[in-house]
């Protein structure tokens, strides 16, 4: 049984890290009912047409999860909205923009008075008070104040991340925080209000060069696809194809073994300017020199042979393609097929559900369930036609 079968979350969301949560609630088997506006529905729908038509973010997102179109302008939509959350929610996700859900009337302190059992999950960039309370934010502003980008990319560039890391962090602890809300629920029987921003899931995300760094040290340096405390680790040149490997050392052991079987030069590992890792980090630039020159006369695959047989730890850089086709991914059978306004297509399972386990439903159209929703909450044909052309739904 799905352990969230039985749960209602309707969610005011947009963009990643609201929908990231509750998508995550979907595939435990909660009923997350996404209401959108009608006409442009979540903005994430337009990101692209990469998906066969459909936005990339908005099908990774968004499976499981029922569409409903409501103008919340209009009175009649409003308290249609409040009905579904006050009879039918058990827990309300909103990332609108600060301020606006309790404007609404479906703020916490509103809210919680009118249904204690309910839980309330805000999210926003800065959180709900403080000096930056309304300041806007967007994912790649985030990876900036909180000092992502600081310590991210080359010692020329500083660079962003490659995915929404922001929106990803804030969208975990949204899902984490209120697993941990509905099981305080079934002791207590009260909700719970959570007010998670951005800035502090991501700030707690970057621990380790923040302590690095604590006071007043120096952060540590921008060293591109390379660790930045840590070598050998990183990727290094093959000569003989062109190629590269990635790879990196722990401990003395490795260091011995790396030595004596893949640089073929035991004698290193007694070399006092390589003794111990801080050392190796203060003489990357010759043991760099070193490995290049070792590797000058090998492929990649030879490479990693070596790296293989002295017990390395290594990894292919692999394109997004090579993901889709990953041979590890495809062993464990981690490759599901979701239905959408596309058709039918493939998305991973949720990782630690095995394959039967996760609720993977379609991916809505917008709109799709708006009318089965409004019968549900007692509205009747006329009812939504009228609402229809007044344009609420």
């Amino acid at each position: 049984m799905q352990p969230l079968k039985g749960v209602t979350v309707v969610a005011l969301e947009h963009a990643i890290a609201a929908p990231f949560c509750t998508r995550q609630l979907a595939d435990l088997g909660a009923r997350v009912i996404k209401v959108e506006r009608p006409g442009a529905g979540d903005f994430a729908r337009g990101y692209d047409q990469r998906v066969r038509g459909l936005s990339s973010h908005f099908v990774w997102t968004n499976r499981g999860k029922e569409s409903l179109t409501l103008d919340l302008k209009h009175p009649e939509a409003a308290r249609l909205l409040e009905k579904l959350v006050l009879e039918h929610a058990d827990v309300l996700v909103q990332n609108l923009a600060p301020g606006a859900a309790a404007r609404m009337g479906l703020g916490w302190e509103r809210l919680s008075r009118l249904k204690p059992s309910l839980i309330v999950c805000d999210i926003s960039g800065y959180g709900g008070d403080g000096p930056y309370r309304d300041k806007k934010a967007y994912d790649l502003l985030i990876q900036s104040e909180a000092g992502f980008v600081s310590i991210t990319g080359t010692p020329e560039q500083p660079s962003k991340a490659g995915i929404s890391i922001a929106d990803i962090a804030a969208g975990m602890y949204a899902y984490s925080n209120v697993l941990a809300a509905l099981l305080q629920r079934r002791q207590t029987g009260q909700g719970r209000h959570i007010d998670l921003s951005m800035l502090e899931s991501l700030a707690e995300w970057t621990g380790f060069p923040l302590y690095y760094a604590f006071d007043g040290a120096a952060p540590p340096p921008r060293t591109g696809a390379s660790h930045a405390t840590i070598f050998p680790y990183g990727p290094f040149p093959t000569g003989a194809d062109g190629g590269s490997v990635m790879f990196g050392l722990q401990n003395e052991r490795e260091w011995a073994s790396f030595c004596e079987k893949v640089l073929l030069q035991p004698e290193l590992v007694r070399d006092p300017r390589f003794a111990g890792n801080a050392r190796r980090v203060e003489q990357q630039s010759e043991l760099r020199r070193m490995i290049v020159e070792a590797f000058s006369s090998l492929t990649a695959p030879q490479a990693v042979e070596r790296l293989e047989a002295a017990q390395i730890a290594n990894a292919r850089v692999n394109t997004m393609h090579e993901v889709w086709e990953h041979p590890q991914l495809q062993a464990r059978d981690r490759w599901a097929e979701v239905g959408s306004p596309a058709g039918p297509l493939p998305a991973l399972l949720p990782p630690g559900l095995a394959p039967g386990e996760a609720r993977m439903e379609a991916i809505p159209s917008l709109g799709q369930h708006t009318e089965a929703l409004l019968a549900e909450l007692g509205a009747s044909s006329q009812d939504i036609e009228r609402l229809r052309a007044e344009g609420a739904i």
